[in-house]
């Protein structure tokens, strides 16, 4: 079960957005080409992954990756994030300037797993690691924990090669569902009682977090009891 849901992930190709043409006048077969540049780095990196995975499954006798989620910004999204920055809309800027048009996303059984992951994956020669951010031992202040990479990895095409930056993002299950819920009520318009909700989101995100710790201790016994 767990290899076919891989599977499906890793040979699922984002969608390109549809609303290009209202954000990025005058470039859309550019913008087009370099969508797909990223999408193509999505599955260099996601195979990687599923390569670990499988080698794991054996030398581990588990798999420790639970399940890979792939997407890339829209263009709307693209925009936003840089007239924030104070940049000007164009395909050499995002290429220069944003890490995390093509994304990743791990989730694993266990804080541990995190980690081994992400070693193993910056240790193969032709993947750079450009920035590291630890989330989890280092949380931010609405409880949000995740461990983050930006990396680079190189894809080839028919004529050329190009290095491609992708952000990874490495968490358990239950860091998860909580990212997933706090990602819903932020961009819930007309919340009422919001400073209550995140103060009750925060105090769930504690608990998750002693749950991981809890359940990666139980798991660690078990392990030294075989």
């Amino acid at each position: 079960m767990l290899e076919q849901e891989l599977h499906t992930s890793f040979v699922r190709q984002p969608n390109l957005p549809k609303d290009k043409d209202n954000v990025f006048n005058g470039e859309s077969i550019e913008f087009d080409k370099m969508m797909m540049m990223y999408s193509c780095a999505i599955k260099e990196v996601a195979t990687k992954l599923q390569v670990l995975n499988d080698e794991l499954s054996i030398t581990s006798k588990r798999n420790p990756i639970e399940f890979i989620k792939t997407r890339i910004k829209k263009p709307d999204s693209i925009a936003t994030k840089l007239k924030k920055k104070g940049l000007p809309l164009s395909i050499e800027t995002i290429r220069n300037h944003l890490n995390d048009v093509a994304g990743v996303r791990v989730i694993c059984a266990f804080i541990d797993d995190i980690y081994k992951i992400s070693d193993m994956l910056i240790a193969q020669d032709d993947v750079h690691l450009i920035k590291t951010k630890d989330y989890i031992k280092n949380p931010k202040m609405n409880g949000y924990r995740s461990y983050h990479l930006i990396v680079e990895v190189p894809v080839f095409f028919s004529d050329h090669k190009e290095q491609m930056r992708v952000e990874v993002q490495i968490r358990t299950i239950a860091m998860d569902f909580w990212a997933s819920l706090e990602h819903q009520v932020k961009y819930k318009k007309d919340i009422k009682d919001a400073e209550n909700i995140a103060y009750e989101l925060r105090a769930c995100a504690d608990v998750i977090n002693r749950t991981d710790f809890h359940m990666q201790a139980i798991r660690d016994s078990i392990v030294e009891i075989n």
